[in-house]
């Protein structure tokens, strides 16, 4: 199933790029890279300055679909094992 702006807090995240648009760390207000890692309750981040590991609870994320679309996602949603979020019940739209 392609990733959309529906169901991407079930989808894979590692290799999508991504920027941070709010955070309760200031500095990692606009923050911009590729998801190189996951866990539980952070993103590991690959910026032009090295690696950065991001909260998921706390920041706000836009991530760029492979089809040129951008959706902006609450990280709380994505706290939780990656191989885990395909079975959390989302919120209704």
């Amino acid at each position: 199933m392609p990733i959309t702006p529906f169901n991407i807090v079930r989808h894979e995240l590692i290799g999508l790029k991504t920027e941070v648009k709010n955070a309760s760390n200031k500095y990692l207000i606009g923050l911009k890279g590729l998801v190189v890692d996951e866990t539980y309750g952070m993103l590991t981040i690959q910026t032009e300055k090295g690696e950065k590991k991001v909260n998921k609870k706390g920041t706000i994320f836009i991530f760029h679909l492979p089809n040129g679309k951008r959706v902006q996602v609450d990280g709380s949603l994505l706290v939780s094992r990656p191989e885990d979020r395909i079975k959390k019940k989302l919120p209704r739209w």
